[in-house]
């Protein structure tokens, strides 16, 4: 028998929760998990007031798995470190780093977790004025720099659908000079409300390792004072693509791997990737640069001396005062920018500076607002500026207002992109788009990129109709690009007589399902669903769906 079989087939499920096997989390064998185990923590009506660490291994083909239940409303169980105990079988240092702590305990003996998911949770309560219960029994209280998931050490580590909220750092991974924490993946989770108030070192997500993937997250303002980044990184490897990062002293921090050198050392750690996301800068919301890239220790020796692959974003500032794109550390530091929209909604763009003093920027085929300047202090270093860059007063949004940054057909910033960096992989090209919130979806195809990080397309033809046994509800599945639908309904003889322009009757203008309570004539009804964008173009339909009805049929 094949082991991966075998560990599945010896694989146990440990459910949690009201009516469930186990009341509690603590009764749980965290110790004794192995490969394929799953961990299920149904909700209920009250936080779980329990913590754990995770010191074991599964395998690629059958992780270890701790997984909420949604409850009947698809409220996610929650996890609540404050008051918190700990399973007395367990043996673990560092209590007081976080909620779920991954990797370096006593009980369960000392090894690399890896393969571990944590998804479909709430997270909360890891902060230096709460306190728990250890595993001694003993009362104890977080430090200040406390998470909600701490991963001291572990490799293929996934945490994904959750909420991580009113801790220190919400996420936290380390490394360090004789272990690195190795190919972590965080997607589709919403994390905020975190930070220190007064305090610039603790930050929403705050990260070292080689291999870390950021996708579909929606990364919202810090807690109310909080002075820490979005996304603090040093780590080899970096990936950010598809996601909502809003709020923070700078959106994205990517700094020095400052605490190990086997990040420094690993050929990943000179570029990163960052591309199809949104960032959003708050009015008066702590530092101007939005993006740093480099180092922040004062060992210039060990700063990045790479390339930030940067395409395809959408930024907007919201600030009155001066914006500023990018701060890179050193003229070591390169930055190659291109496809991005960058956008003042509260401003013009002299108010705008691409850099703060140093670094080298390849600037190619992005939208701004003109006016902008190269920056507000003495430049060292070199900006290659290829003239291609797109001027206008709107980006031409769908709608600015309600953060709607998907494009009009109107748009200058359609097919207005150039080609990327022949040094960026297929795997890093923009094959999907962030879809608010806390989902992507495909990119269209087109010949050549629109700006920024959505890309137009007129919707196609709606697929999927189907009318339930009611007989007048109509479902249909989701164009991408429409945000409204039109449905069009005629009488069936009419059609099987050829059609004319008045066997058409508009019923409604709808989303993904439409009702219809007039009684049917004895030959039926046909109807046609045709999708329109958000300003009101209208997609297609089939070839030929349209010929028979007229002008006044779509």
């Amino acid at each position: 028998m094949p082991l991966q079989l075998a560990a599945l087939l010896l694989a146990t499920v440990y459910d949690v929760g009201p009516g469930q096997p186990l009341a509690a989390i603590g009764s749980v064998p965290w110790e004794s998990l192995g490969p394929g185990d799953v961990v299920r923590i149904h909700w209920r009506a009250t936080p779980y007031k329990e913590k754990f660490v995770i010191g074991r291994q599964g395998t690629a083909a059958a992780p270890i798995v701790v997984s909420g239940v949604p409850g009947p409303a698809g409220e996610l169980p929650v996890i609540d470190g404050n008051g918190a105990t700990t399973r007395i079988q367990l043996d673990y240092a560092s209590e007081g780093r976080g909620v779920i702590k991954i990797g370096s305990s006593s009980i369960p003996p000392d090894t690399t977790p890896k393969h571990i998911v944590i998804e479909k949770l709430v997270i909360q309560g890891a902060r230096s004025t709460y306190g728990f219960t250890d595993d001694s029994g003993a009362a104890q209280t977080y430090s200040a720099n406390a998470s909600t998931i701490y991963v001291e050490k572990g490799e293929n580590v996934t945490v994904r659908d959750c909420e991580l909220r009113d801790a220190g750092n919400g996420f936290f991974v380390a490394s360090s000079d004789a272990v690195a924490s190795r190919n972590i993946l965080v997607e589709r989770c919403y994390i905020h409300d975190n930070g220190n108030v007064g305090s610039i070192f603790e930050h929403n997500l705050y990260v070292a390792g080689i291999g870390m993937t950021f996708q579909e997250n929606r990364l919202g303002p810090l807690a109310a004072g909080a002075l820490g980044n979005n996304l603090k990184d040093r780590s080899a490897g970096l990936t950010v693509r598809y996601n909502w990062i809003e709020g923070g002293n700078r959106q994205l921090d990517l700094v020095d791997g400052e605490d190990s050198s086997l990040i420094r050392n690993d050929p990943a750690y000179h570029a990163s990737h960052v591309y199809g996301n949104v960032l959003i800068e708050p009015d008066a919301a702590g530092n101007r640069q939005m993006v740093h890239y480099g180092g922040d220790s004062g060992t210039t020796a060990n700063y990045r001396k790479g390339t930030l692959y940067f395409h395809n974003n959408t930024l907007v500032s919201r600030r009155t005062d001066r914006t500023t794109i990018f701060r890179l550390s050193t003229n070591s530091e390169r930055a190659d920018a291109r496809n991005n929209v960058i956008w003042l909604e509260a401003a013009n763009g002299t108010t705008l500076s691409l850099l703060d003093t140093d670094g080298v920027l390849d600037w190619s085929h992005n939208w701004t607002e003109p006016g902008w300047v190269i920056s507000f202090g003495t430049f060292a270093g070199t900006v290659n500026n290829d003239g291609t860059t797109v001027t206008g007063t709107t980006p031409g949004f769908c709608s600015a207002a309600s953060q709607d940054y998907e494009l009009l057909s109107t748009s200058a910033a359609r097919n207005a992109g150039r080609v990327l960096d022949p040094a960026i992989a297929i795997a890093d090209a923009p094959l999907y788009e962030y879809v608010k919130h806390l989902d992507m979806e495909a990119r269209p195809v087109d010949a050549t990129y629109d700006i920024g990080a959505f890309e137009y397309a007129l919707p196609g033809e709606v697929s999927g109709f189907v009318i339930d046994p009611d007989r007048r509800t109509l479902r249909w599945t989701p164009v991408p690009g429409a945000r409204s639908y039109d449905v069009v309904r005629g009488d069936l003889a009419n059609l099987r007589s050829g059609g004319t322009t008045a066997s058409c009757q508009t019923m409604a203008t709808a989303l993904t399902t439409a009702d219809d309570p007039t009684a049917a004539p004895a030959g039926g009804f046909w109807y046609l669903v045709r999708g329109s964008d958000c300003g009101g173009l209208a997609g297609t339909l089939g070839p030929g769906h349209d010929t028979p009805f007229g002008a006044a049929c779509p």
